[in-house]
């Protein structure tokens, strides 16, 4: 389990995953423009403290690879649209929440509206200097961080509302099977709920099931 949430900025583990993709040997001036993209974050990372604790490629064996790790961060420099590598990291993240960011030449409007929409918590084009890194991950680390309790309310939001409809459908049978009243069937249910050391919701969630298999 990532430890994104808890852990100091100068402490975050982190993957770099380079998405650029192999250039041409004649195409020099693109590959020096790389090249020093790819060494400024690396230097802005390691002035700042962070710890880098991988660089790898984005191949096949990417998920694996960082499933082992399991970074506080994931930064991806990427010479253009790195797509395929955000849909594994994302479908990934949904089981292991953590921070993605996002260092590339790719300045289509369309690719960075995907990627922020898929998940990415920093998307950041050209320019790249080696003092704004820092400030950049902190302010990735804290969206991530709201995006995540906000995500947070949103479930138990969903989950107090289906429970609720658990109850008021098994209040329902116990009223219709045992003449109780809503009340008495409320008390029983949460008497049982206490004794039985269970949530009221999956209580009644429970008596509904049984209520269904016996007809």
């Amino acid at each position: 389990m990532a430890k994104s949430g808890s852990a100091n900025a100068e402490a975050l583990r982190i993957v770099v995953v380079n998405a650029a993709g192999t250039l041409s040997s004649e195409d020099t001036e693109a590959d020096a423009a790389q090249k020093r993209r790819s060494a400024t974050l690396r230097i802005g990372l390691l002035q700042a403290g962070y710890d880098i604790i991988a660089s790898l490629p984005g191949d096949m064996f990417l998920i694996d690879r960082i499933r082992q790790l399991e970074p506080d961060m994931i930064i991806i420099d990427a010479e253009s649209d790195a797509r395929d590598v955000l849909e594994h990291l994302v479908i990934m993240s949904q089981q292991a929440p953590r921070p993605i960011v996002l260092f590339t030449d790719d300045e289509d409007p369309g690719h960075m509206r995907s990627a922020l929409e898929a998940g990415v918590s920093a998307y950041v084009v050209a320019g790249l200097q080696s003092e704004r890194i820092k400030p950049v991950l902190e302010v990735a680390m804290a969206r991530f961080q709201v995006d995540q309790q906000i995500r947070n309310e949103l479930a138990e939001t969903r989950t107090r509302l289906a429970e609720r409809k658990y109850i008021e459908k098994a209040k329902g049978f116990l009223m219709q099977h045992f003449s109780f009243s809503e009340e008495e069937a409320y008390q029983r249910l949460r008497k049982q709920a206490m004794e039985k050391n269970l949530r009221i919701g999956d209580l009644a969630k429970s008596i509904l099931d049984a209520a269904d298999l016996i007809g």
